[in-house]
């Protein structure tokens, strides 16, 4: 069956890969990102030339997560074309990589406000609808590094995805009972050259002090050690992933899928939490929400 998909950050990488993937597969994505007359206009242009030469229904919608009007507007607008909205990939993020200590607040407040609360705007605009519904999907890319081990110097990144991580699995259960059904997926560490096209610390010569003394090996020793590991993911890997999921029938698609080896040992920490979260909801009475509801 045709689902109505609108997938956020979809200019480049895993949301644009996923986009042209669910695309394929014979469904209505919307490739959702920020300034499409602007900086994204080459990715607009992509998309446009992808969907056209393949013949798939694949739209490009102007949707700045960091704003709430802007947010609203076009899940507002997609709502408006096709009378219904049934899944919302949560792709938008910023990454981050040099030491903790030289990133000020303001720039981690920046990076949370990407990962994390950029997720909210979008919850509130789309949730009124899946819940006048009663039904929908909501996809979340977290991270290996949310819940498992991660190497230094990822401590804004980290940090952010824990906590996008841990909103996903809140909203999971409150949202269960409007017929709603939550998907976390949790992709491979994508290697060193992930990180090293990503932002950096604002305090440039606090970084500096880092890349003298005692610390000065480890970010070449963890970015030699990471491109060792095989094999590593790639946005390809995770765009066949999320379309697996949509392709499942409603009540049976997991609530954490784990892409390719898990260097980090994530997937260990999270089927442990997971047998804990099902075992407190029992005992507190609402093992219901374990599941989504059938509603109508």
């Amino acid at each position: 069956m045709r689902k109505i998909i609108v997938v956020t950050g979809a200019s480049n990488g895993i949301g644009n890969a996923t986009c042209k993937t669910l695309a394929l597969a014979g469904h209505t994505v919307y490739a959702s990102m920020r300034d499409t007359r602007g900086r994204n206009a080459p990715h607009v242009q992509d998309i446009e030339n992808y969907a056209r030469e393949r013949g798939c229904d694949l739209r490009v919608i102007e949707l700045d997560v960091a704003s709430q009007n802007s947010t609203s507007e076009a899940i507002d607008h997609i709502v408006a074309e096709n009378g219904r909205l049934d899944i919302v990939v949560h792709n938008a993020a910023q990454t981050a990589y040099g030491p903790a200590e030289a990133f000020t607040p303001e720039q981690l407040a920046e990076i949370f406000d990407a990962n994390i609360f950029s997720t909210q705007r979008v919850n509130r605009a789309v949730l009124p609808q899946l819940r006048k519904q009663g039904h929908g999907l909501l996809v979340w890319i977290s991270s290996s590094c949310a819940r498992g081990t991660t190497s230094p110097f990822l401590s804004p990144y980290a940090s952010s995805k824990a906590g996008m991580d841990a909103l996903a699995m809140t909203y999971a259960g409150e949202i269960a009972r409007w017929g709603i059904e939550t998907s976390i997926i949790v992709p491979a560490d994508l290697g060193p050259a992930h990180y090293l096209h990503s932002s950096r610390p604002s305090d440039a010569l606090r970084a500096e002090e880092y890349s003298d003394g005692p610390t000065a090996d480890i970010s070449e020793i963890a970015l030699g050690g990471l491109a060792k590991l095989f094999p590593l993911g790639t946005d390809s890997d995770i765009a066949v992933a999320i379309a697996d999921v949509v392709e499942m029938p409603f009540g049976t698609r997991p609530l954490r899928i784990h892409v390719n080896p898990d260097h980090a040992g994530a997937a260990v920490i999270d089927a442990v939490a997971e047998r804990i979260r099902a075992e407190f909801l029992r005992r507190i009475g609402l093992a219901d929400l374990l599941k989504p509801a059938v509603i109508g």
